[in-house]
């Protein structure tokens, strides 16, 4: 695969591995193939189709809203079809806009991507009837996967492991309470229909079960146009690993490996990696082979996923199967040199499958970031907006594979998912996959938008990660107060605070330095030496700095710290060695008054720095006052209000629900603090807010 430029990014990878990373990817010598295929999907998995089809001479037709006029999937198509305004409701999930579009252009195939209309059933028999190939299963099978209580009774019956639950669909809230105390708390709400962690919620009491089941639906509605629920066992601790199928229209069927995706929030995952460091050769066997019998069992013909949970004693149970791409398959494709999306498109035209199930190897590991725009100390992620004002990927590292769809100046909307990028990293083996990894995101520049990188940082430089003891409660385990950012050790602290000094230091010289100058004879007295107090992390450090042998010495009580002069406040990403050893910093905010926000270890310390007299008088400064924020309800995250519960007089009890707010199709229940009497209800219905908005006053 070419590493080619678009865009000022790229549109493949980079690193000598990554430019062979279909090594294994298999056609047979001039099988006929599509001459247009149709994306009908937005973001970095149409970006992904389009690179396969250029790479096959395949011409492409994107689909856009009016909010994605300028977007990159739009820009990289051969052709590109404005669809309507920028809610999916009116854009990404109209299937008649997106026939006529594929009418329009005479596409002959339609990739769904994944989310959207992608297991839609209706979608795809009306492909059928005009005679245009759906890029995925067949309709059948579409329904009998999609449908969970459907899909677990064909499980069953195909003798896949499987979960104790009801076998039907929860009629309402109080059904659901009966069921879920014949099952035993705690339980598993979710949709009947779709994925992505959205609709379904854990339940441990009554209580919980009622607000699960209501939440659920209206987020399963709002989602996926169906609010039909199941309940079954929750597993506690479990992991979550799937394996990858991959079938033809012949009844031919193998599987690619499994995938440990148990690093998750709120049910959506946040880190996978391929393969499992808990799984053996004889248990990837079985959950294969169990895979692949159940997609026999309903004529499956394309790629697909089946989801398992694993408890500590290797038992693995059934969870649902994704008759689509899913999002983490790239790392499947680092591992046995398959393009995923290449052999869809072969199932497609109807080719029999290239492979036998001992064609496919276990070839190295792969792990995967998804980079979101989220504020990861809210809740392990938070939706964030915002314009990219810099935004920079990490290709020049080798190995490293970045599946994006925007670029610097794109816009993060309320509209659409926040993912910003998958960070994909190979290596040889888990150890060296992880490093990359660490130095990738250390090399990650995303400025404009609040991102989590901090929180992906800690958690794959983490211990019990690192030696792979995990489960789907990892974060909640690691971080039971919530992600704080990362705890510095005092050794860190203090590289950390000898770093800022030699930045204020430099920038001290800088502005005493005059360039171009030679009209006038100009001396100048560059300072040597300056003594400094440094705030970190609520800490007063004093130190000295002096200048020499181009580096800036910083001794903090007895140790002296030597920073090499190499400080460039032209580039973003900085590389500067502390006694010899390489730290990358993004310096990425230079405030006023030598404050520095630094981004070091992933986390973005601020940090300011006051010369000896400075420091004396700001002891008279008076301190801020911190806003109360207990008795007023706040927006977390930009959205739309899809409900307000309460009035201007109305009595509340703590932890009663005064509004949901929706964000990124997420539902979240907002609560007061404390018991009151509301005072002011700031918005109503339907209205959007930003974060940080007073929705509700209490008196």
């Amino acid at each position: 695969v070419a590493n080619t430029q678009q865009y000022g990014r790229s549109i493949y990878t980079s690193g000598a591995r990554l430019k062979q990373m279909y090594w294994n990817d298999k056609s047979v010598e001039g099988e006929p193939m599509f001459e247009k295929v149709l994306i009908a999907n937005r973001g970095e998995i149409a970006c992904r189709v389009i690179k396969t089809c250029r790479r096959l001479g395949i011409k492409t037709v994107a689909v856009h809203s009016e909010a994605d006029s300028m977007a990159v999937h739009k820009r990289m198509a051969d052709e590109a079809v404005c669809i309507g305004p920028a809610p999916t409701s009116q854009s990404y999930l109209v299937m008649d806009n997106i026939l006529k579009a594929v009418k329009d252009t005479g596409a002959q195939a339609v990739h769904p991507g994944y989310g959207f209309l992608s297991e839609n059933t209706k979608f795809a028999a009306a492909l059928a009837d005009m005679g245009v190939q759906f890029i995925g299963p067949n309709s059948k099978a579409i329904h009998a996967m999609g449908d969970k209580i459907e899909s677990k009774r064909i499980a069953s019956a195909a003798k896949v492991n499987m979960i104790p639950g009801h076998d039907g669909v929860v009629q309402d809230a109080e059904h659901c309470v009966k069921l879920a105390n014949e099952i035993g708390y705690p339980v598993m709400v979710k949709a009947t229909a779709g994925g992505g962690g959205k609709g379904m919620r854990i339940a441990w009491n009554d209580k919980e079960c009622r607000t699960a089941f209501r939440l659920s639906s209206q987020e399963a509605a709002s989602s996926f146009g169906d609010d039909r629920m199941l309940i079954e066992k929750f597993i506690d601790n479990p992991r979550h690993i799937e394996i990858q199928v991959l079938c033809d229209k012949h009844g031919n069927g193998v599987w690619l490996n499994e995938r440990e995706c148990s690093i998750q929030r709120r049910n959506q995952k946040v880190l996978e990696e391929a393969p499992s460091s808990f799984v053996d050769p004889v248990m990837r066997k079985k959950m294969g082979d169990q895979a692949v019998q159940l997609a026999k069992a309903v004529g499956y013909d394309s790629a697909g996923t089946v989801e398992f949970l694993v408890d500590s004693q290797k038992n693995f149970y059934f969870l649902e199967m994704n008759t689509r791409l899913q999002v983490e398959h790239p790392i499947t494709e680092m591992i046995t040199g398959i393009d995923i999306v290449h052999q869809m498109l072969r199932s497609g035209k109807g080719h029999e499958l290239a492979y036998k199930q001992a064609d496919v190897p276990v070839d190295g590991w792969a792990l995967e970031c998804r980079v979101y725009a989220e504020d990861p100390y809210k809740n392990f992620g938070m939706p964030s907006i915002g314009r990219l004002t810099k935004y920079i990927e990490p290709l020049h590292i080798p190995n490293v594979r970045c599946d994006s769809g925007i670029q610097e100046g794109s816009q993060i909307s309320i509209y659409y998912d926040p993912m910003i990028c998958k960070l994909v990293t190979y290596g040889a083996s888990r150890t060296e996959a992880l490093n990359t990894m660490v130095t990738a995101l250390d090399s990650y520049v995303i400025k404009g938008v609040t991102h989590n990188i901090p929180l992906l940082r800690d958690i794959i430089t983490e211990k019990t990660f690192v030696a792979g003891d995990i489960t789907t409660k990892y974060l909640q385990k690691t971080f039971p107060d919530g992600f704080q950012g990362k705890v510095l050790s005092e050794t860190e602290k203090h590289e950390l605070t000898a770093l800022a000094a030699a930045l204020y230091a430099k920038e001290q010289l800088i502005a005493r330095s005059f360039k171009n100058q030679s009209r006038i004879p100009m001396k100048t007295e560059l300072p040597t030496s300056w003594k400094l107090e440094v705030h970190l992390n609520n800490e007063d450090v004093k130190l000295n700095v002096t200048t020499k042998d181009n580096k800036f010495e910083v001794q903090i009580g007895e140790r002296v710290y030597k920073v090499a002069d190499t400080i460039s406040f032209s580039t973003p990403l900085m590389d500067i060695k502390v006694d010899g050893q390489s730290h990358l910093i993004q310096l990425t905010e230079r405030l006023g008054g030598n404050r520095y926000r630094i981004r070091y270890h992933g986390t973005v310390f601020p940090i300011s720095i006051m010369d000896e007299q400075v420091a004396q008088l700001n002891d008279y400064m008076p301190e801020k006052v911190t806003l109360d924020t207990s008795t007023v309800v706040l927006a977390p995250m930009p959205g739309v209000l899809k409900s307000v519960s309460v009035s201007v007089g109305d009595s509340v009890a703590e932890g009663q629900e005064v509004a949901v707010l929706e964000a990124m199709k997420m539902q979240n229940s907002l609560v007061v603090a404390k018991s009151g009497k509301i005072k002011k209800v700031n918005y109503k219905m339907g209205d959007t807010v930003d974060e940080g908005d007073i929705l509700v006053e209490l008196e």
